[in-house]
């Protein structure tokens, strides 16, 4: 298969997975376990069936771990966390961020009594989930058959409109575009943070701390803090 060929499929891939996956948020709605599930298949099991089949691409590298990267990402990950919590305090008598629970509620049955495992989920499993297909498969990969910036800018615009199923109804519509600014951004940061270190926990760190501090205010939305 030619570089092009091969850079094609996996763009092409990349976009079928997520347009299933919001598919999935967006109308199925199932029960998070159910979401969860397929996830799973559409961005570990894909990625790893094309390169059983199709061109073999080496993940293995994708985990090995660089000392100097984490000390990176611990460093970015504890502020990050601060400000993304700062910025929920200073904003929420601004803007009503009630409908997250509701939203949350009401499309994929996430409640008080499932949101300490959802969380603890959506934090450790579902994070590295993410970065391995978005940051491993759609950037680190895909980089290696086209121009890095080119699968950089692909692999964050894709990772930030993915989201869009999924916030669907959480927020007004000015925090929504500052959410989608903030994703794009996160997208490329992300992906700047591991290409320098040729591994996606760089990424999966900062990543994981930007869910624990959203995590954190969902415990305050739904009364557990």
């Amino acid at each position: 298969m030619t570089k092009r060929k091969q850079a094609t499929v996996m763009m092409l891939l990349v976009l079928l997975c997520c347009g299933i996956m919001a598919w999935v948020d967006g109308i199925l709605s199932p029960p998070y376990a159910i979401k969860s599930a397929i996830k799973v298949i559409l961005f570990l099991t894909v990625p790893l069936l094309f390169s059983r089949f199709g061109t073999a691409l080496d993940f293995r590298s994708l985990f090995r771990a660089n000392r100097q990267g984490m000390k990176l990402a611990l460093g970015l990950a504890i502020p990050l966390y601060l400000l993304i919590l700062g910025a929920y305090f200073l904003l929420k008598d601004v803007f009503d961020f009630s409908q997250v629970t509701t939203a949350l509620t009401g499309n994929i049955g996430v409640n008080k009594d499932n949101f300490v495992f959802v969380a603890l989920y959506i934090a450790f499993v579902n994070s590295l989930l993410e970065e391995f297909f978005f940051r491993g498969f759609a950037y680190l990969s895909l980089a290696r058959v086209l121009p890095e910036k080119t699968a950089s800018l692909f692999s964050a615009a894709v990772f930030a409109l993915y989201h869009v199923a999924i916030m669907r109804g959480w927020f007004s519509v000015w925090v929504f575009v500052i959410a989608m600014v903030g994703l794009l951004a996160g997208g490329l940061i992300f992906n700047a943070l591991n290409a320098r270190h040729k591994s996606i926990y760089p990424s999966w760190f900062v990543h994981a701390s930007a869910n624990f501090a959203i995590n954190t205010i969902g415990f305050i939305l739904f009364g557990i803090l």
